[in-house]
């Protein structure tokens, strides 16, 4: 009962001790409880089937990521609780040297971590269960879920894996301090806030030319993942600058801890104004175990803001992409003009038969009347021939094709090109809302809307190439593509598709039909009425004779949606975690630092320093170490980022700002909030 009564005072007395870590336990708990409890929360919601699965299994995926989190989490933990017992030490040595044994001291600390532990679970699954609450609603908007029925849940499942989970933390962190007290020494404890590690000023040659060369080294790996993307051959060369990045960064932070009291120093105006002589003597005080901490922080950061960028600019692409990529209700595509010829190829006698009837002839035949359920109808052939191929329009030795085998050196066969009839196109176009094209009889165009080949299409065409078309030559009416598509998708994946006049195709080229209509409906009830009478033709009679498939609107939605929402909650969950867990060692470091310091922000007060200047120079201090790793991670996740929109083009780029802004937010509140709490108990650290 005493020990249980010295550890109640001593967590009263160290609060302001305990309250970065207090507080970073709170939120580790209630945001693992939110994003576990998301399945809770949405079986409420009134959505489709395809939606559930989707949700299903974005919550499965996201319980293997709570795995990787508590990880991080427990790290964390040790790492805060090794701060405290260091914090604590001359107290400790006092107890020793009062008679008190050391296994005593580790029951101390062990109903401290308990008490901790059990308050910050049930204060944080309190938050957690308020924040879920709000959660709903952001998946239920992001599903566009029925919610109006909306009830207050509360995810017993959630709350069992909280508790099991920051359970078998705690209990970790118990034996590591056990460990740490029986390996403590009396004299060590005494005096630890005495030791201070020596100011060693490195040699200002070699830190400029550490300087130097890594500057260089990461600015190629800054080309590597940009201008020079194109020249990986493979994606195992990503993990070259990657390797790069790590090791300048560590020597960039190596190289400026020894140039930046030397250079300061060499600035006699600024050096010896106010007390910023004392505030580099307190920044170079623990420079050597300071080099490689920020350098994994800054790593850490640069990954969380990567992370929380690409992930909401994917969903808010996505979604802006849907309008514009899905405008109808439904396309329904079909093989044609299958050999008889090739029986290898896996089709039936009654499907190659088939393959030379329309595709509203074939829905007929399935029992479903196109002109009952459809409307605005557009059926349109789609032509391909191996003379006119991805090498012939490229030109097989150009730079055009060059350039295609780099960028995607597993397209090594040579693909037979999409052909479309100018008429058919615009047809079309005029269903998707997009440009209709005119051309003279000795002209073609090449529609495509996927970045990466467009640019390869502008290549070519900026040549000149000629196209070969049924005894026709054609020249390419633009030096460029028009922006356009021919499949209904949820990103921009037209390669290129050549547009040629009326007349040119001979029918013995068609390779499929393409059949897209609107629904003869007015509400999503109806919509979805028409798609399930769709779905069951699937089990009419004539269905095994014909190779139809179908993609809707619906459905294209709910897969991007659920993809959307499946990347930008893993995001969210990860980049909120790795923020945190960066602010909070910066803090308990920083807090370290000011209790081992006391004495000598005491001497300032002795020598006339008001506590003004004294508290201005706390601050620079914590911004130096909160500002450096920062600053450096934010020009890494300008590349970063410019490397994620490369390789993710298909979702669109349009769409990255709102989600730079959003991730800006994030770092100012919970990175700039520990900042602030941590400069305010530093200062009442000082004061003691």
């Amino acid at each position: 009962m005493m020990l249980f009564k010295l550890s109640i005072k001593n967590i009263k007395k160290s609060f302001k001790d305990y309250a970065i870590y207090f507080v970073t336990l709170i939120l580790g708990v209630a945001i693992f409880y939110v994003f576990n409890a998301i399945e809770s929360q949405t079986v409420m919601m009134d959505v489709t089937a395809s939606t559930r699965e989707i949700i299903t299994l974005m919550t499965n995926m996201l319980s293997g990521v709570s795995v990787f989190v508590s990880l991080i989490l427990g790290f964390l933990i040790i790492y805060a609780s090794r701060f405290l017992i260091k914090r604590r030490n001359k107290e400790f040595g006092i107890y020793l040297t009062l008679g008190m044994s050391k296994r005593k001291i580790s029951m101390i600390l062990f109903i401290e971590t308990l008490l901790i532990g059990l308050v910050s679970l049930g204060v944080g699954l309190g938050l957690g269960v308020l924040l879920s609450q709000l959660m709903s609603l952001l998946v239920a908007n992001m599903f566009e879920a029925d919610f109006t029925k909306f009830t207050f849940v509360f995810s017993k499942s959630a709350c069992i894996k909280t508790l099991g989970y920051f359970s078998i933390m705690y209990i970790i962190v118990m034996i590591f301090n056990t460990i740490n007290v029986g390996k403590c020494k009396l004299i060590d404890l005494l005096y630890a806030s005495k030791k201070s590690e020596k100011i060693k000023l490195k040699n200002p040659v070699i830190c400029t030319i550490v300087f130097i060369v890594s500057a260089c080294f990461l600015g190629y790996a800054y080309y590597m993942v940009t201008a020079g993307v194109n020249d990986m051959q493979n994606g195992s060369m990503i993990y070259i600058p990657i390797a790069i990045g790590i090791i300048t960064t560590f020597l960039l932070f190596w190289s400026i801890s020894g140039l930046m009291l030397r250079i300061v120093m060499s600035m006699k105006n600024l050096y010896y104004k106010g007390l910023n002589s004392f505030v580099l003597r307190q920044v170079s005080s623990k420079i050597n175990t300071a080099v490689c901490q920020m350098s994994i922080i800054c790593l850490m950061l640069f990954v969380t803001i990567c992370v929380l960028s690409a992930s909401l600019s994917i969903k808010n692409s996505m979604t802006a992409n849907l309008i514009s990529l899905a405008p109808a209700d439904i396309q329904i595509d079909k093989k044609m003009n299958l050999d008889e010829s090739a029986p290898e190829s896996g089709y039936t006698a009654s499907q190659i038969e088939d393959s030379y009837v329309s595709i509203s002839e074939t829905l007929t035949r399935l029992g479903f009347d196109p002109n009952t359920y459809l409307k605005d109808i557009v059926e349109i052939p789609i032509y391909a021939t191996n003379d006119i191929t991805i090498r012939s329009t490229l030109g097989s030795s150009g730079s055009s094709y060059e350039t295609m085998l780099e960028m995607y050196p597993y397209l090594q066969y040579d693909n037979a090109e999409m052909l479309l009839s100018v008429s058919d196109y615009n047809r079309l176009a005029e269903l998707y809302n997009l440009e209709k094209i005119t051309l003279e009889q000795d002209e073609y165009v090449v529609v495509a809307d996927f970045d990466s080949w467009v640019s390869i299409r502008n290549e070519a065409l900026k040549k000149g190439t000629t196209l070969e078309v049924n005894g026709r030559t054609l020249r390419p009416k633009y030096d460029h593509t028009i922006d356009g598509f021919i499949y209904m998708s949820s990103n921009h994946i037209n390669t290129g598709v050549f547009i040629v006049p009326d007349g040119l195709l001979p029918d013995s080229w068609q390779e499929e039909n393409i059949l897209v209509a609107n629904y003869q409906a007015s509400t999503k009830g109806e919509r979805e009425e028409i798609e399930n009478i769709l779905i069951a033709t699937g089990d009419a009679a004539y269905a095994p004779n014909t190779t139809l498939s179908a993609t809707t609107k619906l459905s294209i939605y709910e897969a991007s949606i659920g993809l959307g929402g499946l990347v930008t909650f893993i995001g969210l969950y990860l980049g909120i975690i790795f923020l945190i867990s960066c602010a909070a060692i910066l803090a308990l470091r920083e807090l370290s630092e000011s209790s081992d310091n006391k004495v000598r922000y005491q001497m300032l007060r002795r020598l006339g320093a008001d506590e003004r200047m004294i508290n201005g120079a706390l601050f620079k201090t914590i911004a130096i170490f909160f500002l450096f790793p920062l600053l450096l991670a934010i020009i890494h996740s300008i590349f970063g980022i410019m490397f994620c929109n490369i390789i993710l083009s298909t979702f669109g780029s349009e769409q990255l700002l709102p989600s730079i802004i959003m991730t800006a937010i994030f770092l100012v509140c919970i990175y700039g909030g520990y900042f602030l709490v941590t400069y305010l108990c530093s200062k009442n650290v000082i004061k003691e």
